[in-house]
């Protein structure tokens, strides 16, 4: 169904996430002709990312690639993003003090993770930013991801949050060369 669709419009380069305040928790995703609904971390913009902080950090990021429940889709959505099924046992590193702190682990994991299969449809497609990869600075904030916003637009950990249909809309223009703009 989806890995058929087509894209709407010409690759995109450069995408603005744009709040009213740094406050903010909602926004607006535009750039390459987009204009879409977004939700933000809980604490807004920072120039300081900390783990745990809940905001969303200042910068440009890429996208490196992603992830997709091969449970929730008949195919493999269109992206022009690298994207990789995700298994139940998948989980991101969050313990600062550990040596995968910011990577993909297996779970169980016995330090702090985050599970990446969950049940609420927020990661049933997750791409992942270039946020403190190289070099990774401990306790300088992990996994800021680009995924589903909950039905509520409800603010996200520190990430950047979309409607499943404006995601799977906006997948086929993106690339490894996309460039996303907080602040």
């Amino acid at each position: 169904m989806h890995g058929k669709l087509k894209p709407k419009g010409p690759a995109i380069t450069r995408l603005h996430v744009r709040v009213r305040s740094a406050h903010a928790t909602r926004g607006r995703l535009v750039g390459g002709g987009v204009d879409m609904k977004a939700a933000i971390g809980r604490s807004g913009l920072t120039a300081l990312k900390r783990e745990g902080d809940g905001a969303s950090p200042r910068g440009e990021f890429r996208i490196i690639g992603g992830f997709y429940r091969p449970d929730r889709f008949r195919t493999r959505p269109r992206a022009g993003v690298p994207l990789v099924p995700l298994r139940s046992d998948d989980g991101w590193c969050d313990d600062p003090a550990d040596r995968n702190y910011n990577r993909p682990v297996r779970c169980p994991y016995p330090r702090s993770h985050e599970a990446m299969w969950r049940s609420d449809h927020v990661y049933d497609v997750v791409l992942v930013l270039d946020f403190n990869l190289r070099p990774r600075m401990r306790a300088g904030g992990s996994a800021i991801f680009f995924h589903l916003a909950r039905p509520d637009f409800r603010p996200t950990a520190g990430c950047l949050a979309l409607s499943r249909g404006d995601m799977l809309k906006l997948l086929p223009r993106l690339s490894t060369r996309t460039v996303i703009v907080f602040g």
